[in-house]
């Protein structure tokens, strides 16, 4: 353990002991896993230059590091002094809600009021900041988010154009969109059975017949969830009914993520309900027309904040390492995540230039605003995400009924959260 700490912070030993105490550290030593042309990273390089420009005389020593790296090393990383002052970390009650209940990580609280980002970021958003006992949702601040994600549909408008079909509103007009294609034909919605988009348009189904108290109920176990009553049986029959209707091919069950997104990317799917990650690669990679819709008829929608700045207990440079993540909050470096493909928690969609680009912040701003971000089936329970993906695949290729499906994913989310509970 001790080695892979040191192969880690190789590059950091040479900082250790010369920091200083937090008032006078001269040193901020910075990680994060953002590609260096992805979103973020285009972002928070521009960051580091204005902190730069904003502290004479403080060197700033930044390490890319791989996501597996960090999530795999987190607590020993960040529980030695060769750590970093801030870095990005997973959100969620398994990282850094773990993390925060050990007492690993700072309680940025206090910098929270100070600094406004109680009042940039909406109650959802907060919800993966805050946690108390390791739980999110409520408590003292353990990370700041700077970029959001969420679920919507891709559709390809050429193929609705040449098939007379209009973007749906409602869930009726989705289905009836959807009848339109298989009626000549087409399979309307691209699915991959084999990783996460199955149980993600289940829990989008759900969601359109679910509240915040289900949420809350089912995220954070305010209450016990009943798997055998709607919502979640709502979405899992409505799953397996648009299966009987050819919505969704059967051989999907044995796809994965990227077989569904380069289907669309080829353009003989009409839609796929999928998240944001997916919006920039289509815009790099796809050469027909194409747009977005949020899930017709919901208030609530899978999706949360990006991953979380954390500062670790450790820091010897905790204010620095404040002044930089307040950095990354100001208009000029949220504009530039929304202008590289990127969903920022506090942009402003008139300081966007692409109308495409504008559109998936409005949108994202639209359902942040009223509380409707519900994060992802997957997330209660540890060992959660191959149970769900396990049953979906069930209902694809129409070995399991809904309620088999129910009662197999039922278990073992009452079982993990019973452990949770008893700490």
């Amino acid at each position: 353990m001790a080695a892979a700490v040191a192969a880690l912070a190789a590059t950091n030993l040479a900082a250790c002991g010369d920091d200083g105490g937090d008032g006078d550290a001269n040193v901020l030593k910075l990680w994060h896993y953002e590609s260096a042309n992805s979103a973020m990273g285009l972002a928070w390089d521009r960051a580091i230059e204005i902190f730069k420009d904003e502290h004479a005389g403080v060197e700033v020593r930044f390490e890319r590091k791989a996501f597996e790296q960090i999530q795999q090393n987190a607590g020993m990383i960040i529980n030695s002094s060769e750590g970093p002052d801030v870095m990005e970390y997973n959100k969620g009650n398994a990282t850094a809600g773990l993390l925060s209940s050990q007492g690993l990580l700072t309680d940025l609280t206090e910098e929270a009021t100070k600094r406004g980002w109680d009042t940039a970021l909406s109650p959802s958003l907060q919800t993966t900041a805050r946690y108390d006992n390791g739980v999110m949702g409520s408590g003292n601040w353990y990370g700041v988010p700077n970029y959001g994600e969420y679920v919507m549909v891709y559709y390809n408008k050429e193929l609705f154009a040449e098939h007379g079909v209009s973007v749906p509103t409602t869930l009726a007009e989705m289905t009836a969109a959807m009848d339109t294609f298989v009626a000549k034909g087409v399979t309307p919605l691209g699915m991959s059975g084999a990783e996460y988009p199955a149980g993600q348009l289940f829990y989008q189904l759900a969601l359109s017949r679910a509240d915040r108290a289900f949420v809350d109920d089912y995220q954070i176990y305010a209450n016990p969830v009943d798997f055998s009553a709607d919502p979640l049986r709502y979405g899992a029959e409505t799953f397996a009914q648009w299966v009987d209707k050819g919505y969704i091919a059967k051989d999907s069950a044995s796809l994965k993520a990227e077989d569904m997104g380069t289907g669309f990317i080829s353009g003989k799917t009409p839609m796929i309900v999928s998240g944001s990650w997916w919006f920039g690669r289509f815009k790099s990679e796809i050469s027909f027309d194409w747009d977005t819709f949020l899930f017709p008829g919901n208030t609530l929608h899978a999706g949360s904040s990006g991953n979380l700045w954390v500062v670790p207990e450790t820091s010897k440079a905790k204010s620095l390492a404040y002044d930089f993540i307040d950095i990354t909050m100001r208009p000029e470096i949220q504009a530039l995540i929304g202008n590289n493909g990127g969903v920022p928690v506090a942009g402003d969609p008139a300081a966007i230039n692409d109308p495409k680009d504008r559109k998936l912040i409005e949108d994202f701003n639209t359902v942040s605003s009223q509380d409707g971000l519900a994060f992802y089936p997957d997330w209660p329970v540890p060992g959660y995400y191959d149970v769900l993906v396990s049953g979906f695949q069930g209902l694809i290729n129409q070995s399991r009924s809904p309620d088999e499906v129910l009662d197999a994913i039922a278990e073992p989310y009452q079982d993990g959260v019973a452990e949770i509970k008893r700490g």
